[in-house]
C-alpha cells in the first residue's frame, strides 16, 4: 500500500496513513492493505463498460450537479453483491441521479424493488428517468423524497436485504444504526466513499468529514454484529453483513 500512497498528494497520504492506520510498516490490527495496480485497474474498468442508458445517467447528474455518480467499477460491485445474495428489497439512501440504482436492480432478483430515497426532486426525477430508460417497469422501484434520517424511520424492520449509502458523509453513523434495523440477517450494509479523496477528479474530503468516516469506520470494525470489509473500489467500498 505504501507505494501506492506514494504517488498521491500529500495531504492525501497524511490523511489516509492518519485515518486508515498506516505507516511505512504496520497496519492497525486486523486490517489488511490490498494494492492494485494502475494497469490493472484500467483493465477491470474495460472489463465491464457502461452502456447507453448509463452513460446518460452520468451526463445529466454532471448537468444537474450536486450528486456525484458512482464510477462502473463500483456500480458493477453493487450489482455483484446484490446478485450474490439474491437481493428482493434493497434501500439506497442518495440516488446518484439513477446511476447506482440500475446498477442495483440489474443485480436484484426478477420482480425485486429498489427502494430510493434523496432529498434533491430533480435527482429523484432524473433516476426515474434512468430507470425507464434502461428498461425497468415502474413496479420495480420506488423513488421517496425527503431527508434520509425522517425517511428510514418509517421503513419496516428487517424487511431488506441491503442498504446501499452514497450521500451525506456526515450521517454516515446515524445510517449504520438504521441499516442494522432495516436488514434482515445476511443482509449487506455499504458505504460508498469511505476514503474519499482517492480519486484524482474528487475532492478530498474536510476535517469534519474526516472524522466522522474514521467514526464511521471504527464503530463498523468494533460491532459484532456486522462482518465488516473495507474494499479498494472507486473511493473505497466500506461494506458488512448482518450476522444472523
Amino acid at each position: 500500500m505504501n507505494h501506492l500512497l506514494a504517488s498521491w498528494p500529500a495531504r492525501l497520504r497524511t490523511w489516509v496513513r492518519a485515518s486508515f492506520g498506516f505507516s511505512q510498516n504496520r497496519l492497525l490490527p486486523g486490517e489488511v492493505a490490498i494494492s492494485i495496480g494502475a494497469g490493472a485497474l484500467a483493465f477491470i474498468d474495460d472489463f465491464l463498460p457502461e452502456d447507453d442508458a448509463l452513460i446518460r445517467a452520468r451526463r445529466n447528474a454532471a448537468e444537474v450537479g450536486g450528486a456525484a455518480p458512482i464510477n462502473a467499477l463500483t456500480g458493477a460491485t453493487l450489482r455483484f453483491l446484490a446478485a450474490a445474495i439474491a437481493a428482493r428489497a434493497v434501500v439506497e439512501i442518495g440516488t446518484g441521479c439513477g446511476t447506482s440504482g440500475i446498477w442495483l436492480l440489474r443485480g436484484m432478483r426478477p420482480g425485486a424493488v429498489l427502494t430510493t430515497v434523496d432529498v434533491e426532486p430533480e435527482h429523484q426525477r432524473l433516476a426515474r428517468a434512468a430507470y425507464q430508460a434502461a428498461g425497468f417497469q415502474a413496479g420495480r422501484y420506488r423513488l421517496i423524497g425527503g431527508l434520509a434520517l425522517e425517511v428510514l424511520p418509517r421503513l419496516a424492520d428487517g424487511a431488506y436485504d441491503m442498504v446501499f449509502c452514497d450521500a451525506d458523509r456526515l450521517e454516515y453513523s446515524a445510517y449504520k444504526v438504521a441499516a442494522r434495523r432495516l436488514l434482515r440477517p445476511g443482509g449487506l450494509v455499504i458505504f460508498n466513499s469511505a476514503m474519499p479523496g482517492a480519486s484524482p477528479t474528487e475532492r478530498l474530503p474536510g476535517e469534519a468529514e474526516i472524522a466522522a468516516l474514521t467514526e464511521l469506520r471504527e464503530e463498523v470494525r468494533a460491532d459484532e454484529e456486522l462482518v465488516a470489509l473495507l474494499l479498494p473500489v472507486g473511493s473505497g467500498l466500506l461494506s458488512a453483513v448482518k450476522r444472523s
